[in-house]
């Protein structure tokens, strides 16, 4: 390859494209698939997603899943027995539109996907880094320095939408008979709501996202399994294993727990990471130890005899 040039290429992306071993062309965009190296010529990325990188697609690809069974069991009412097909079907969905999304990347048709290296935070924003040499005319150096860590998102949300559109209004339609005409399809109609906000928040705070998400998902865990065991009036063990829903909801919970905290700890170091994981039980744990020293009930009548 023919590195030596009369002058390097201006702003962080723009390089020049090689044929044949030598550099052809001016500074511009390289092509989809390709970053700029340290000598400012476009290479493929030939790599494979990090641990880390494989962690942000799996909290990108969980978040319309969790949506999905939200608003399934909001809306499905507790005289409602289709709710456990809708959550099957839903699972199904995501489960299909990640399979098809990974066969379309690159390398089309194999569940092995190549990646470039993420690097820094401006990474996902080349758009806001076109240079401009002469303060007259500007470069056009956008690309996709993340391969295909902002694009394979968007994809996976699209399948994810068709899928649904092909099989959950059939099936709501021909077994959730527990609901009224207006009401079953409500669930559907929510996630028409959320796709295009998912769809915004890639677009626009993936680099961000992708950074915070280990920290979103422990934060959220802890408080959403504090909401609901506080709204289900769950305050002892007993409470907990008297119905099969709640365990499964701890469970789900502590599932989300393990993985933010493998998130943050990347597991670079596994005798340090590891016994990290001994803590995943410990928030409803102490919720349970504590729930019934702080019962509203209990502090107002303790204040009114002057306690």
């Amino acid at each position: 390859m023919v590195v030596a040039m009369s002058s390097t290429c201006p702003g962080l992306y723009c390089g020049r494209t090689t044929i044949n071993d030598s550099v052809e062309g001016e500074c511009g965009v390289c092509p989809r698939g390709q970053r700029t190296n340290f000598e400012k010529i476009c290479e493929e990325c030939s790599g494979s997603p990090e641990l880390y990188d494989w962690l942000y697609l799996g909290f990108m690809a969980m978040l319309p899943l969790v949506l999905h069974w939200f608003f399934i069991e909001w809306y499905s009412g507790k005289k409602s027995s289709s709710a456990l097909f809708q959550h099957i079907t839903a699972l199904f969905e995501c489960t299909a539109a990640a399979i098809v999304t990974l066969l379309l990347n690159d390398p089309v048709g194999s569940l092995y996907i190549r990646s470039c290296e993420v690097k820094m935070l401006s990474d996902w924003y080349t758009m806001l880094y076109n240079p401009s040499p002469d303060y007259v005319t500007t470069l056009h150096c956008t690309q996709e320095a993340v391969f295909p860590l902002y694009t394979i998102v968007l994809i996976y949300y699209a399948f994810c939408l068709v899928f649904m559109m092909l099989l959950r209004p059939l099936l709501v339609k021909k077994i959730a008979c527990g609901l009224g005409k207006t009401d079953r399809f409500k669930s559907i109609y929510a996630a028409l709501y959320f796709f295009p906000i998912l769809t915004v928040l890639q677009a626009v705070g993936g680099g961000l996202l992708y950074y915070a998400f280990p920290y979103i998902t422990l934060v959220l865990s802890l408080v959403t399994l504090a909401v609901y065991m506080s709204a289900s009036e769950i305050q002892s063990f007993k409470n907990l294993v008297a119905k099969k829903k709640r365990l499964v909801v701890l469970f789900s919970h502590w599932l989300l727990h393990a993985y933010g905290i493998i998130s943050i700890s990347r597991l670079d170091k596994l005798g340090q990471d590891l016994p990290l994981l001994a803590l995943v039980p410990g928030p409803a744990l102490f919720y349970l130890l504590t729930a019934r020293f702080t019962e509203p009930n209990r502090i107002l009548s303790e204040g009114g005899n002057g306690h």
